[in-house]
């Protein structure tokens, strides 16, 4: 750097130091040269991107080395504010700045820029501002040079500007393009709002913008407008209207408005807005029938329409005057393409033809051939017929290209044709009836899926080309549900770019081949439902990136493979059900603290569940579902491309498969199910708090329900059914509201049902063949017992005192019988006396009854009378 300042720096005019690791230490010495050199004038533009600067200090030592920069760019930064105050005003000739992805928050730190009365074009995109767009606007034009009358070009885009699409026409009076995309704006587009006369490009897509689109945007006299991915909901027809007046009607040429709420029907594009290049409406809410003299702008070279509701027949004249259509999406809509048997179209559609889910068989279309695209999505479109052998010969042209027919009834043989150059991207050839052997030059693609045909032979596609000394590109591999037989080739070593590879429900047979070690960047391995034997190879511990390994409904045999705690630090999916695997569980297992979802079920598996199970440390946490989308990234044409494919979650329920979609994707779940697990279940599980699924139904474990259970409150499948258990079920249970399926049934519990909303709604069978559980939602009630009531409390003093007032009164009443009937029972003239008394009483009382009665019955009969 020494040698370049000394010797060729007074001759420089431009200067570009991108990527070179330089930071604000360095900086310092290398300012001070270059200072110290009388001709750093000449310096023209000065390009620091994608360095290592943080302080706004460069933004002094730029100024006072060379204010007469025309040029600067200093993006890809740790650049934050404030920029000095008079940065603006010493750099008197520069017209293009660019800070792009630096951390700017607020536009009081860009203040000075308003200053550069030169400027021209300002690019602030992807920094942290996060101000209403009014605050930023005021900061960037409030300096000395009142209002950039100068710029033309202002990027504000990938920020978190706030606040409402309000009037820039006062600030900047001469843009000519603004870009505000990518932010937070809200609430509608006023009415009354003004655009800089000189507009001619617009971008305020990915905001969060509603309504429509005012009158006065057809007065400016835009050429590209962009509104995609916001809320819009007013009808099309309208917002048309709006924008074909006085000036945008005759100079609109771009306008994305896809990804909306618009609806409505299309109005006459061709004489509203008669000079559209681009056009894209698609996923919006457009209705109604393409009528048969429809007619779209002639200029037209991109037209995207798809994922709306649109119905009609589409045939050769409604594209008549198109010559210049490069791409064409009507994908997802009620669409039926008729076109004559001959016809040859006007245009040439060399970037894409998405026709997904229109109908265009049942004859596969001929005026294909005629197309030279990068891009073919005719899957779901009702062909039934054979390809043609042209089709087959057109993915050889050299250029990138992404094929889509799948989903279709073609029929018939793909050629074997030589091997061409791996320039196709993904080619889909899924859900079709293709048959026979698999060709070899098919493996020159990035992406292959020939999932649900009928082939029956691999053997050359795999093997063909093994002593290739250059591999094949291929990533991503499905041949899944075919009717492949036979072992699996061991000829997978050149296939060292597989990151995919799914070749389950088939027919192999035969052990895992050893060459499967070779495949060491493969992410994902499916080998599901197939009739493959013996151990798993030891091989496979050498593919270190492995995430998800899928071996169930085999016949493998053997223990669980210790080995497998060597890819602790990528695997999270393990499926091994459905096999011979016995033995007990290894404790290796407990070393995989990534794993998701660990099913062993339909197993010989027996032994005790190790404690250790709680080390699943991925399981303990409920903030982190996983995602199964694995994203992986491709090498076409020297571009690297990023991917992703999708693995299905299938659990055992109640002895049956289940497959879980949508959010069960994100299953965390253990499933050890259908095996002879014998022991207590771990009290330590309860610490896995985000298990989503808990399988250990159908062994022989036996204990209690761990009383902590309740601390799994992110479960929504629990199934103990088909053991030992006994003991009561533990009232935790009730605190796991998100509980949607419960089984546990076949068991030896014994009480009440916990009371809650949740364990009183699954149906009777959850619990049935607990002949010692009762309550709802058992028919079995449960018995209560009754305890006679207990006397009240008493103190101590109270106790004595009744203790004694009842011995007081047996003593009295004793001595009272004695004293009265023990005197007459010695003393005879006593007792004569007492008995004659008691004789002229009795007689006493006869008489007065006797002699009141004669007297009721004298008045009882002189009231008769």
């Amino acid at each position: 750097m020494q040698i370049l300042v000394g010797s060729y720096l007074p001759h420089l005019q431009e200067l570009h130091l991108r990527t070179c690791f330089l930071s604000d230490h360095y900086l310092t010495k290398f300012m001070s040269n270059f200072k110290s050199n009388s001709s750093s004038s000449s310096l023209r533009s000065l390009d620091l991107s994608n360095n290592y600067f943080e302080s706004p200090m460069i933004f002094k030592w730029i100024s006072q080395v060379n204010p007469n920069l025309v040029i600067l760019d200093l993006s890809f930064n740790s650049l934050k504010g404030p920029i000095p105050s008079d940065f603006g005003t010493a750099m008197t000739s520069l017209q293009e700045l660019y800070l792009t992805g630096n951390r700017f928050t607020k536009g009081k730190d860009l203040r000075s820029l308003a200053d550069i009365c030169s400027l021209m074009e300002l690019s602030l995109t992807e920094n942290n501002l996060d101000e209403e767009l009014a605050t930023i606007l005021q900061n960037l034009s409030a300096g000395s040079c009142y209002g950039h009358s100068s710029l033309f070009i202002l990027f504000l885009n990938m920020n978190q500007i706030t606040g409402e699409f309000s009037s820039i026409s006062t600030g900047f009076p001469s843009l000519i393009q603004l870009s505000l995309a990518g932010n937070r704006l809200t609430g509608k587009i006023p009415e009354d709002i003004t655009l800089p006369s000189k507009l001619e490009s617009l971008s305020i897509g990915s905001n969060f913008l509603t309504g429509g689109i005012p009158k006065s945007f057809g007065d400016a006299c835009l050429n590209s407008l962009s509104l995609n991915n916001n809320s819009l909901n007013e009808e099309l027809p309208l917002i048309v209207n709006h924008l074909s007046g006085r000036c945008a009607g005759n100079s609109l040429q771009e306008l994305d408005l896809s990804t909306n709420r618009i609806n409505g029907t299309l109005p006459d594009m061709s004489k509203l807005i008669p000079f559209l290049e681009v056009l894209k409406l698609n996923e919006n809410n457009l209705r109604g029938t393409i009528q048969a003299d429809y007619r779209f702008p002639s200029q037209l070279a991109t037209l995207e329409l798809d994922s709306n509701s649109l119905e009609g027949v589409i045939s050769d004249s409604h594209f008549a005057n198109m010559s210049k259509l490069k791409y064409l999406s009507l994908s997802g809509n009620s669409l039926t393409l008729m076109f004559s048997q001959n016809w040859v179209p006007p245009f040439q559609l060399e970037e894409g033809i998405l026709l997904r889910s229109c109908k265009l068989g049942p004859a596969f279309p001929k005026w294909l051939q005629t197309q030279n695209s990068s891009l073919i999505d005719i899957s779901n479109t009702g062909i039934s017929d054979v390809v043609p052998n042209w089709f087959w010969e057109k993915l050889a042209f050299p250029m990138p290209m992404d094929v889509d027919i799948s989903l279709n009834n073609l029929t018939g043989k793909i050629p074997n044709l030589p091997i061409w150059p791996s320039y196709v991207d993904t080619l889909n050839l899924a859900s079709n009836q293709f048959e026979g052997s698999i060709p070899p030059f098919l493996s020159g693609a990035y992406i292959l899926d020939l999932s649900s045909n009928m082939f029956s032979e691999s053997r050359l596609f795999f093997c063909a080309y093994n002593n290739a000394t250059i591999g094949m590109p291929i990533s991503m591999l499905s041949l899944s549900n075919n009717t492949l037989s036979g072992s699996i080739p061991n000829c997978l070593s050149h296939f060292k770019s597989l990151v995919y590879l799914d070749l389950s429900h088939n027919k192999f047979k035969g052990k895992i081949p050893t060459s499967i070690g070779s495949l060491l960047n493969l992410g994902i391995l499916i080998l599901r439902n197939n009739s493959l034997t013996g151990k798993v190879p030891l091989s496979l511990r050498s593919c270190t990136n492995l995430m998800r390994l899928d071996l169930s409904e085999n016949k493998l045999s053997g223990p669980i493979p210790s080995w497998i705690e060597s890819l602790h630090k990528t695997l999270t999916m393990v499926s091994l059900s459905s096999n011979h695997f016995h033995g007990s569980l290894p404790l290796n297992l407990c070393h995989l603290t990534n794993l998701h979802l660990l099913d062993l079920s339909l197993n010989n598996l027996s032994g005790q569940i190790p404690i250790c199970f709680k080390n699943f440390t991925a399981l303990a946490q409920i903030s982190t579902p996983i995602n199964v989308s694995l994203r992986f990234q491709v090498n076409i044409g020297g571009d690297i491309i990023f991917r992703s494919v999708n693995y299905m979650a299938i659990l055992m329920w109640k002895g049956a498969q289940r497959i879980f979609i949508e959010k069960h994707l994100f299953l965390k779940s253990i499933d050890l199910s259908s095996n002879q697990l014998s022991g207590k279940i771990p009290t330590e599980l309860a610490e896995l708090f985000g298990l989503v699924s808990l399988n250990l139904s159908r062994n022989s474990l036996t204990g209690t329900i761990p009383s902590m259970i309740g601390r799994l409150t992110s479960l929504e499948f629990l199934d103990l059914s088909r053991n030992q258990l006994s003991g009561s079920i533990p009232s935790s249970l009730t605190q796991i509201y998100r509980l949607t399926m419960l089984d546990l049934s076949h068991n030896h519990l014994a009480g009440v049902i916990p009371t809650s909303t949740q364990l009183q709604s699954f149906n009777a069978s959850s619990y049935e063949d607990n002949l010692d559980l009762c309550g709802p939602p058992l028919p079995k009630l449960c018995k209560e017992v009754v305890k006679p009531p207990l006397p009240p409390p008493q103190d101590e003093d109270a106790s004595v005192l009744s203790l004694g007032f009842y011995i007081s009164m047996a003593l009295g009443f004793a001595t009272g019988f004695w004293g009265i009937f023990g005197s007459m029972l010695v003393n005879r003239r006593w007792r004569h006396a007492y008995f004659r008394f008691l004789n002229t009483l009795m007689d006493h009382i006869y008489v007065t009854i006797a002699v009141k009665f004669v007297k009721f019955k004298r008045r009882l009969r002189g009231l008769q009378s």
